[in-house]
């Protein structure tokens, strides 16, 4: 996933609430669009170095959009957008082995009360598929989630559901390059840890790859062991 426009250096200051920031950029103070709500408090405080995309419109309040953290010289792409996009292409140019022999046929499917990320589809059938972003990584370990989600222990549970219809899926995106090995942040969500564990017994594929990221933009890197 290539970035639409050059990104532009800047200093982060403070975060007023999930989903605004305070930035120096080019001499002056301004505000930035943070699109993801984690707390991602290892990567956002005063001092670190960002990057912006600019993102100006008359029906925004904020003429930037914070995508990239540099932590300790790797650079960690924070949009929580970007994952679906990353795998969605991905999966296109067989770049997943996993899903080598799948297409995209729907993204944003419904199934039950959820809506999944994906349903792919090929000659065996089909797989339902749901995509987690993840940026925390500690010791080289990357953890999901930074903050409890009950949506995602919901996700897991359509997919153990869908799994009377085909293969279902779970896949972390790291989207940073710095992890040897994945694993459910329990400390943080011992729910959703307790809830992978049962879904997996149960037949759901748990997969997790890092990613290539520069100013250009965010790509898939490696396979990781997932450690449940």
């Amino acid at each position: 996933m290539r970035f639409p426009g050059p990104l532009v250096p800047a200093v982060f200051l403070s975060r007023p609430n999930r989903f605004l920031g305070i930035v120096f950029v080019e001499g002056e103070e301004a505000q930035c669009y943070i699109p993801n709500p984690g707390r991602m408090e290892e990567l956002l405080y005063p001092g670190a170095r960002v990057y912006l995309l600019e993102r100006a419109s008359e029906t925004r309040k904020t003429s930037y959009n914070l995508v990239l953290v540099d932590k300790d010289g790797a650079l960690v792409s924070i949009d929580s957008m970007v994952p679906n996009r990353v795998v969605s292409e991905s999966i296109a140019a067989g770049l997943i082995r996993e899903f080598r022999d799948l297409e995209v046929e729907k993204a944003e499917h419904t199934w039950g009360d959820s809506r999944l990320d994906f349903l792919l589809r090929g000659d065996a059938g089909q797989l339902l598929l749901e995509v987690k972003s993840c940026t925390l990584v500690r010791e080289g370990v990357g953890l999901f989630p930074d903050a409890p989600t009950a949506r995602g222990s919901r996700h897991l549970q359509a997919l153990a559901d869908g799994l009377e219809m085909g293969r279902a899926a779970v896949f972390f995106l790291i989207q940073r390059p710095d992890a040897e090995r994945m694993r459910p942040n329990e400390a943080t969500d011992p729910e959703f840890a307790a809830n992978l564990r049962e879904v997996h017994l149960r037949g759901v594929e748990v997969y997790a790859y890092t990613s290539r990221v520069n100013l250009g933009g965010v790509f898939l890197g490696r396979g990781v062991q997932v450690q449940l």
